[in-house]
């Protein structure tokens, strides 16, 4: 039985039953009393009677506003690809619109040198306010969290001395971890894009694609995905078509970045408000060992067809 309203074992409505009755009490100053609402409480903790009434409970007390600790600990390149970021971006924008004033402080510990480059790609998702309150820990950052923290509600993992049952410090009872995502969860191989262009770019070499626009205000759309490992790009300007010229050389349109293309296909597009030859730039010059083989689709969109797509 799914254990929801109209599927119940005849074991799942005694729980249900016993549950209310447990519950009475608070009832009153819950959101809902319904069928539906108790069940929620008991499928979350596999009606579990204990586990769900302390649960609900917790419900009941009136929360201001809460501290939360982020720990970045292997916080890497690959974390930092475009789908996870815009993912991420979307979470921390619904928590905002969702519960104004409902962060009190954000600790980041165990931030590794790439923390900076991670935070500039979602601060812009954060309001002002909210910026303020994320604060940045050092090597004392146990310290620091006991003294915003009841310790008796910090896991001793984090310098606290709450445990699991069975002694874990970890409280993974209550803290879900991170870990590596299994390979059978990945889409790339479902992913199939037939390319228009394949090129291999030596180690420590770059590949330029030139597109002259003779009309301002077209537009610029690319698709693309790297075998091996991550590849730069970048989108640049010149003058002259046919004269290959060094990136520093140009003018820089989209700065130049590293994309984890080789795990998720890369795709964006730019609108060039005024005409010129515009250099579409993949960076391999950092690798000093691999090869990579990029395989990618430009299209060329005018202006009209640029504003029938924005309908």
């Amino acid at each position: 039985m799914s254990g929801r309203v109209g599927d119940l074992s005849v074991k799942q409505a005694d729980a249900l039953a016993q549950f209310r009755e447990n519950v009475k009490d608070i009832l009153p100053q819950c959101p809902s009393q319904s069928d539906h609402f108790l069940l929620r409480w008991l499928r979350a903790r596999n009606f579990n009677l204990q586990k769900a009434e302390a649960m609900l409970r917790k419900l009941g007390r009136n929360i201001e506003a809460i501290t939360m600790v982020y720990d970045c600990e292997g916080l890497g390149m690959k974390h930092l690809y475009k789908p996870a970021i815009e993912t991420y971006g979307e979470v921390l924008t619904m928590f905002e619109d969702n519960y104004p004033e409902g962060l009190k402080r954000l600790f980041v510990i165990k931030a590794p040198k790439l923390f900076p480059v991670a935070y500039n790609l979602v601060k812009h998702f954060l309001s002002e306010d909210t910026r303020r309150k994320v604060i940045v820990l050092g090597s004392n950052w146990q310290e620091v969290l006991q003294k915003y923290i009841d310790p008796e509600e910090l896991p001793a993992y984090y310098g606290g001395k709450l445990t699991d049952p069975d002694g874990d410090p970890r409280c993974r009872t209550r803290i879900t971890f991170g870990s590596e995502i299994p390979k059978t969860y990945y889409v790339r191989d479902s992913i199939k894009v037939d390319y228009d262009q394949c090129v291999t770019i030596g180690r420590g070499s770059s590949h330029q694609v030139e597109y002259e626009l003779l009309a301002p205000n077209c537009a610029l759309r690319w698709q693309f995905t790297c075998d091996g490992a991550d590849i730069g790009f970048g989108v640049y300007m010149k003058k002259k078509i046919g004269e290959w010229m060094k990136a520093s050389e140009m003018k820089e349109v989209v700065p130049n970045q590293r994309y984890n293309a080789h795990l998720v296909p890369e795709d964006g597009s730019l609108t060039c408000p005024e005409p010129g030859v515009y250099v579409l730039r993949f960076d391999n010059t950092y690798s000093i060992f691999q090869s990579k083989t990029v395989s990618f689709t430009v299209e060329v969109l005018l202006p009209s067809q640029v504003n029938q797509s924005e309908r």
